[in-house]
């Protein structure tokens, strides 16, 4: 008897999902990076990739464009040892905008000295993403300074400027200052005490002998260290 061909079966490939994100010109400046679908609040959109280099090496390369020394794709990571430097071996990440009223934010691996982009909220699709840069510089803030790393983000509460300003501290209420000079008039004088050496808080790194490249700050939330970047 002839024998019978037994079917195979074989079952059907999953769809291809929809990449999260795409690449185009920005109204913000340049290249951005848009969310090609729609993205939920504290979704990992992005790994920030490069070549790691020490700090040393970020400061002996040349910006990634000499005809624009502002524009270089350099993360340090909250070590203060390492530098990602995304203009080698680097990815998309290194388009995305800088934002006044971001939608995401940057995390860092310590362990495994990577950098994430994660979304902050709910972002549509076609909305470019972007987050605060906090741009970190070894100098004096000037309006010169602030003009060379203009926001154009557009958002209702732009700073004019993509570098981390200081934050004033509070004006004190006329209540409270009341308040405090008639407690100090109420205290009997306070006896003098010994000089102590002043000393930096534990932790805090010395100020650099010399003027390094203004740098990226990622957020501070999720209890995450500062990390610091070059501007893109």
């Amino acid at each position: 008897m002839p024998s019978r061909s037994t079917a195979v079966r074989t079952a059907p490939k999953p769809a291809a999902r929809q990449p999260k994100i795409i690449v185009k010109n920005s109204r913000i400046h340049g290249r951005g990076v848009y969310a090609a679908r729609n993205l939920k609040k504290g979704e990992r959109v992005i790994e920030y990739k490069g070549e790691l280099i020490s700090w040393k090496e970020c400061d002996r390369r040349p910006p990634s464009d000499p005809d624009d020394p502002f524009h270089t794709f350099f993360f340090s990571l909250s070590d203060g040892k390492h530098v990602i430097d995304a203009s080698v071996g680097g990815n998309d990440a290194r388009w995305i905008n800088h934002s006044c009223n971001p939608n995401c934010e940057t995390e860092e691996d310590d362990e495994a000295r990577r950098v994430f982009v994660v979304t902050t909220r709910d972002v549509n699709a076609g909305e470019e993403l972007n987050y605060d840069y906090g741009l970190i510089i070894d100098e004096r803030i000037t309006p010169t300074l602030k003009q060379n790393y203009e926001c154009r983000c557009g958002a209702r509460n732009c700073r004019g400027t993509m570098l981390a300003l200081k934050s004033k501290p509070k004006a004190k209420t006329a209540a409270k200052k009341a308040s405090k000079e008639s407690a100090k008039a109420d205290k009997p004088p306070a006896k003098p005490l010994a000089k102590k050496a002043s000393r930096k808080p534990a932790g805090e790194p010395a100020a650099p002998s010399r003027k390094k490249s203004p740098r990226r700050a990622a957020d501070k939330s999720r209890g995450r260290a500062v990390t610091r970047q070059e501007l893109p």
